[in-house]
């Protein structure tokens, strides 16, 4: 049964968001350096006769970037995607994907008209139903293989610079494991020499936004291959928590009886195998991880090092966090000071806002206490725990862009580390996808979180923050008007009473006067949405 349900799923499967298009990964592609799919509705590159796109020179970010990589033309990162693409297709009005054949996120229907708000919950508020779909889900998107994607297991140094592609199929869960690794991944200088100090998805700007785009990629691939299109990612509000809560059978797997280092074997997750786990060793070999097994998830919640990560993140440490005013400060990694991303991120104090990373706070904090697979970067998102994470951290994110309403000027445009500047694409996403783009509500982006729809005192609160500080500047002017306009109302009033008393006649020469206000009617509060 399950092998003729994963054979109906493989009909069904449509493009979306991901890594190297299949139909790009080949010799005439890559020498040509042109990524420009047909669109399967009208045969046409990028589905041009349909406007829906066209193939167009890559526009790269001439932006000075900061200190923190040193080099240039030694990783096929840099410039993203230009290494292995410069044309690529660029889609018009709502449409998205490697051939314009989606639509952009919050956008469905034929023509990709239809906006939609689709809503995140608490993994604890879902049904029994609802909680082992979820799971089933993610079980199924680790058994059946991407068909519109496959990944790199060569630089493009390794593949002879385009004339011999090194490309492998990859399962649907695993192409975003390797995608988070590959974003953040060494870079291999030759020899045993790698450059440690690079991350296109972490300790920097892009931290939010890339995370941002990783989850709706996810979240889409699991629409697609399941046909739910009303599926949304759970999240798992850890403020507060005494231990991880979600690390039972009945969720994302208990402890091993026997061995405290792995999962329970009554949990689904206890037969999974990691990937691009063996970072020194793919650096030794100065090679790129290959997607081959190498071993079971390792989870040990709780028993990490103390002196690094004491507790689980307080309701407190988000609160300071959401705080704060500045996205981003000073030099724009892990050691910026007063920074909201840097201290949510968990590099700096979630108290202070002082940069201490020998600590680990808020986001960081969660991956060490896993203690496990969780705890190593490049390989964190084998542990499925890893999607209810982000997506608590993501609403964090959201709160913050509520409450403080920034531009997008705020968002860096210069002198970030290396792919973070604001008009940098994000690697190592086919479609292109640029950081600033995704530094803007969720509601704009088709999606919601369920505690931040509640008429809670704090969602309350982050609403009303802006205006109040607005009110504040003009309160005395409001006090003052509104006693002038009790005066003038009571005046007036007194007036008409007496003329009526006078002269009992309805001729319109004697109705009521009507006073409107120009200084009312301009009053009005500014928003940067």
């Amino acid at each position: 049964m399950l092998l003729l349900v994963l054979g109906f799923l493989l009909i069904i499967l449509q493009p979306s968001a991901g890594q190297f298009p299949r139909v790009c990964a080949n010799v005439q592609s890559l020498l040509s350096k042109e990524c420009c799919p047909p669109w399967d509705g009208d045969g046409s590159p990028c589905g041009e006769l349909s406007s829906r796109g066209s193939c167009q020179n890559i526009l790269l970010s001439q932006a000075p970037l900061g200190p923190q990589f040193p080099f240039s033309g030694v990783d096929d990162r840099e410039d993203w995607p230009s290494v292995f693409y410069n044309r690529t297709c660029r889609c018009e009005g709502n449409f998205m994907g490697f051939n314009c054949g989606e639509c952009k996120f919050g956008f469905s229907g034929l023509n990709c008209t239809e906006r939609q708000v689709k809503t995140r919950r608490n993994i604890f508020q879902l049904t029994a139903s609802e909680k082992n779909k979820f799971l089933a889900y993610l079980n199924l998107a680790k058994n059946i293989p991407s068909q519109d994607y496959v990944i790199a297991t060569g630089t493009y140094a390794q593949m002879n610079n385009g004339s011999n592609p090194m490309f492998r199929d990859i399962n649907v869960y695993d192409l975003f494991v390797w995608m988070h690794y590959y974003a953040s991944r060494d870079t291999l200088l030759g020899g045993s020499n790698v450059w440690r100090d690079i991350d296109f998805a972490h300790e920097a700007p892009g931290f939010l936004p890339w995370h941002r785009v990783f989850l709706l990629m996810w979240e889409r691939q699991i629409q697609r291959i399941t046909g739910d299109e009303n599926f949304t990612i759970p999240y798992w509000d850890w403020r507060d928590a005494e231990d991880c809560e979600v690390c039972n059978d009945e969720y994302m797997g208990g402890r091993h009886p026997t061995n405290p280092n792995l999962l329970s074997p009554a949990s689904i997750f206890s037969s999974w195998q990691v990937i691009c786990t063996r970072s020194e060793e793919y650096n030794i070999q100065q090679a790129l991880c290959s997607a081959t097994g190498e071993g079971p998830i390792r989870r040990n919640p709780g028993n990490n090092d103390k002196s690094r990560t004491p507790r689980l993140p307080s309701s407190a440490d988000v609160e300071f966090c959401l705080s704060l005013t500045q996205y981003e400060s000073g030099p724009m990694d892990k050691m910026a000071n007063y920074s909201f991303r840097n201290t949510l991120e968990g590099f700096a104090d979630p108290q202070t806002a002082i940069s201490n990373p020998a600590q680990s706070g808020l986001h960081n904090a969660l991956h060490i206490y896993m203690n496990g697979s969780m705890s190593q970067v490049q390989g964190s998102a084998n542990d499925p725990i890893f999607v209810l994470h982000h997506a608590f951290v993501d609403s964090i994110f959201e709160r913050w862009l509520r409450r403080h309403r920034p531009m997008l000027e705020v968002y860096p445009a210069a002198n970030a580390p290396i792919g973070h500047n604001r008009e940098n694409y994000m690697v190592p996403f086919i479609p292109l996808y640029r950081n600033g783009e995704f530094f803007k509500s969720s509601r704009e982006l088709g999606y919601d979180y369920e505690y931040l729809q509640e008429p809670a005192l704090q969602s309350f609160q982050d609403f009303l923050t802006p205006y109040l500080q607005e009110a504040r500047q003009i309160w005395a002017w409001l006090v003052g008007a509104a006693v002038f306009g009790g005066i003038v109302t009571a005046v007036l009033t007194g007036l008409v009473r007496a003329c009526r008393k006078k002269k009992g006649g309805t001729s319109s020469e004697i109705q009521p006067l009507l006073v409107e206000s120009e200084d009312y009617n301009n009053i009005s509060y500014q928003s940067n949405f």
